[in-house]
């Protein structure tokens, strides 16, 4: 099990970078951002650009892998966006991962563009929004032709410094969005029940991430993917509750999700309120308990 944490990037660098040097010293494998303009619940509060954020991250660490969660078409460009990623892999020496999405319909769409698209068109959209990217990021120059992008000759050079390009991390619960994964993703992404921000105790949840898996394994044998080669990351707090509770809940919700497939369990840097509201002194805890010295266990 690889272990990581999502940073809201609502705090001034001069406050956030001691929360990602933490995270790294707390022992996470990984940690994240949310790349979005807005988050439905903060609206009105701070709230910073993540590429800026995740530079600035991997400049301050030395070991943590930092990524996007997620990307999304919404207003993401496949063009700029294949730069921006070239150039957090080059900063962050590799340790990056892409992470993308189709974009949920809320108040980043209406901001940025107010087209109401439908669900078969949204996964139309992010169908070739991940396809572009794929291409952008193997190639030195790429011309594609789609319904929503349509680029001539854009260069990449020098590339990613990972073969044949940087790790995707694709969220996806339906049907296409996993086969979309098992084509293209390192890490399929879920966060529970599509739509559902009730965050109720991961006991609950764990016959329908196990129903999910098990679609994700179908998805990957269509598409002749070995599903042993593709990671399952669980994003827990919006949907998936109570994991970070106690030292005790975080062990056993690693333990039973882990014995599911999941091979990524990812919680959120405790706020003091609604959002993700947690105890540090737990996470703390579950650092020095359950995080450091894993590698000593190991054989």
């Amino acid at each position: 099990m690889r272990h990581g944490v999502v940073v809201l990037p609502e705090q001034r660098w001069s406050r956030a970078r001691e929360q990602w040097l933490r995270a790294e010293e707390f022992g996470f494998d990984h940690a994240w951002t949310y790349d979005q303009l807005m988050w439905r619940w903060l609206r009105d509060e701070p709230w910073f650009g993540a590429v800026p954020t995740l530079a600035a991250a991997a400049e301050a660490t030395s070991t943590l892998t930092v990524g996007t969660m997620v990307a999304t078409p919404t207003y993401r460009h496949p063009v700029t966006l294949a730069k921006d990623v070239m150039t957090l892999e080059d900063i962050a020496g590799g340790r990056f991962i892409c992470g993308l999405g189709a974009g949920a319909g809320g108040l980043d769409d209406r901001v940025v563009d107010p087209t109401a698209y439908s669900p078969r068109q949204r996964a139309d959209r992010f169908a070739e929004f991940v396809e572009l990217l794929n291409e952008l990021l193997t190639r030195r120059s790429t011309t594609y032709t789609g319904t929503h992008y349509d680029v001539r000759g854009v260069p990449m050079h020098p590339g990613c410094l990972a073969t044949p390009r940087v790790p995707f991390a694709i969220a996806a619960t339906g049907p296409r969005g996993m086969r979309l994964a098992a084509r293209h993703a390192d890490l399929w992404v879920t966060a529970g029940r599509p739509g559902d921000f009730d965050a109720r105790p991961y006991e609950e949840t764990l016959p329908e991430i196990k129903e999910q898996l098990a679609r994700l394994d179908e998805a990957c044998e269509r598409t002749g993917r070995d599903p042993s080669t593709l990671r399952r990351l669980l994003l827990t707090g919006a949907m998936v509750g109570g994991t970070l509770d106690s030292v005790e809940a975080y062990r056993d919700a690693v333990g039973r999700f882990g014995e599911l497939g999941i091979t990524d369990f990812v919680v959120h840097w405790p706020r003091p309120s609604f959002p993700y509201r947690g105890s540090m002194r737990v996470l703390e805890r579950i650092a020095r308990d359950v995080l450091t010295g894993r590698s000593e266990e190991q054989p």
